[in-house]
């Protein structure tokens, strides 16, 4: 068999792509799977049948064929069993499955995800989409109440967090549905219930049934992590997930982790009203991103009413008469902290137990992760893996990039590789915490030598009048070329404004470069012309848009 795409014109909806797989069907094609979006279909042939049948077929049922190009011969994908009931079977059915289901249907293959819990994935269901629908009522919430312009009065009322969560819930149902369940018809892949687990090298068993593949791809996430902390178990905790579930605000919260999970969340509780206390074992909260960005953002929360606890030591945790009771050690002393909620927020582990990986010859790290090489393949050839559930960073865009880089080396036996030399992180706190590339340290541990420019937001007219001058940007370039390697901001619209710096780092541009390049007045995102004309001027000594 020989699989083909042909172009069909004057196709625009799912009608039409059953009316010309039928078309191409009678015509005696196989594995048929007509795309109106794309404006074509992939189908299997036999050596002995010609390609003109086919046009001639789709031209009866009323649409325009176009150019035909063979795709491949049965056999010749990597790792393919002629045998095997799916060309590619995925394992889970989040960001990183959906992208690598969708990448595999384009190229014509039998693909199934296999899910044991809820379609979605963490991004729509406990992550990205309901944290921050809730994030953005929050600092509405405190806003409202925390204003600098004369003469507009506004106030905050109490928050009904239970209407909030509703709101939510509400939210999440839709997008599941549209950016996940539909497409399982849409792009013609099959979805089946129940867990997985690896019997062999090649071969699966999903709730006692054995399925059999040309390729695996292992796309389970990651859970919240839960530190060995003595009583935190018995005194009973949140997670990133519960607390999104909270329908009654806590008077106080205790927030164990302070880098982008627990500053979003606590500070969503802080802007409610709570009183919150953040703790971190490390030097400083936000521990991952520049200095300078950490430092401000401690001061913007003790602004806001919160205590700043780094380094700090959690000892233990107890509960009584209805209270939490923190025991943690700061500055060498041993301090209690009585609280209402304890959300622990303390990184993300891999889901890999229980999945045979052992009995598949897929070896994992230290921290249960699967261990891929470059093209996303595991220790064994057939089984790739991508997302949360491998060493990558656990963003939603890196999981979904792995997987569609993953569908295509395991179907094609391509050699593309990962790429995540100019990836933007954004922590959406208020404001905002945005890099991309390296920071300083970063690039002075891969023996760069380094310059930098630290631009303070009351230096960008844009948060001047905003009257929100709280905040920086860093950029940090070649000491030699000048190229930059990495930019860091902390302000309003920060995580708008770092698109422009991963384009940057992607081209490879260098601080002049962007110095000349246009940026509208009266943006947060003229602060990176600012910041790198910081290189070579005193831009406080500049009039407004001087080049």
């Amino acid at each position: 068999m020989t699989k083909l795409r042909m172009e069909v014109a004057g196709m625009t909806c799912d009608s039409c792509n059953l009316h010309v797989a039928r078309a191409l069907e009678w015509a005696g094609a196989r594995e048929v799977a007509a795309d109106w979006r794309k404006g074509e279909a992939v189908f299997a042939v036999g050596e002995d049948i010609s390609v003109d049948r086919f046009a001639e077929a789709v031209r009866d049922s009323g649409y325009g064929p176009g150019k035909v190009e063979a795709l491949e011969t049965e056999g010749s994908r990597a790792g393919r069993v002629d045998a095997s009931e799916y060309d590619l079977l995925i394992i889970g059915a989040g960001s990183a499955a959906f992208a690598a289901a969708i990448k595999a249907r384009d190229q014509g293959a039998r693909v199934a995800l296999v899910e044991h819990g809820t379609v979605g994935g963490t991004c729509v269901n406990v992550g990205c989409v309901p944290s921050k629908a809730l994030l953005r009522a929050g600092e509405v919430c405190f806003q409202a109440g925390h204003q600098d312009f004369a003469g507009v009065e506004t106030s905050a009322g109490k928050a009904d967090l239970a209407a909030l969560v509703a709101q939510k819930d509400e939210l999440v149902e839709v997008m599941r549905q549209e950016k996940y369940i539909d497409l399982v018809d849409a792009y013609g892949f099959e979805l089946i219930p129940g867990h997985a687990e690896f019997v062999g090298p090649d071969t699966l068993s999903v709730d006692g049934r054995t399925i059999t593949a040309g390729a695996y791809l292992v796309a389970t996430g990651a859970s919240p992590a839960v530190p060995p902390i003595e009583g935190l178990q018995d005194a009973g905790y949140l997670t990133s997930t519960t607390a999104l579930d909270l329908k009654e605000l806590p008077g106080s919260m205790a927030v164990i982790g302070a880098n982008a999970i627990g500053l979003e969340l606590g500070q969503f509780f802080l802007h409610l009203g709570t009183k919150v206390f953040f703790f971190d074992v490390l030097e400083r909260i936000a521990p991952f991103e520049e200095p300078e960005v950490s430092e401000a953002f401690t001061g913007i929360l003790r602004d806001q009413g919160a205590e700043v606890l780094a380094p700090a030591r959690i000892v233990k945790v107890t509960a009584t008469d209805g209270k939490r009771i923190v025991y943690a050690e700061v500055d060498g002393a041993l301090r209690e902290f009585p609280v209402d909620q304890v959300l622990v927020a303390t990184g993300r582990i891999p889901n890999t137990a229980g999945m045979g990986l052992e009995e598949a010859g897929v070896q994992l790290d230290p921290r249960r992760a699967i261990v891929v090489d470059e093209h996303l393949r595991t220790t064994n050839p057939r089984v790739f893996a991508a997302g949360d559930c491998t060493p990558a960073p656990q963003f939603v865009y890196v999981s979904a990039y792995e997987g569609n880089l993953a569908a295509e080396n395991a179907l094609k036996g391509a050699s593309r590789t990962v790429d995540l030399r100019a990836l933007p992180r954004v922590t959406f706190t208020s404001p905002q915490i945005a890099s991309a590339g390296l920071t300083e340290a970063q690039a002075e541990e891969q023996g760069r030598a380094v310059k930098t420019s630290v631009l303070p937001l009351s230096s960008v007219p844009r948060a001047i009048v905003n009257r929100e001058t709280r905040g920086l940007i860093k950029v940090v370039a070649d000491a030699s070329t000048e190229e930059i390697l990495g930019v860091s901001i902390l302000g309003e619209s920060a995580g708008e404004v770092i698109q422009s710096a991963v384009l940057a780092i992607k081209f490879r541009l260098t601080v002049k470069e962007v110095a000349e390049t246009f940026h509208p007045y009266l943006t947060i995102a003229e602060g990176l012309k600012l910041a790198s004309q910081t290189f070579s001027k005193d831009v406080a000594m500049l009039s407004c848009c001087a080049a």
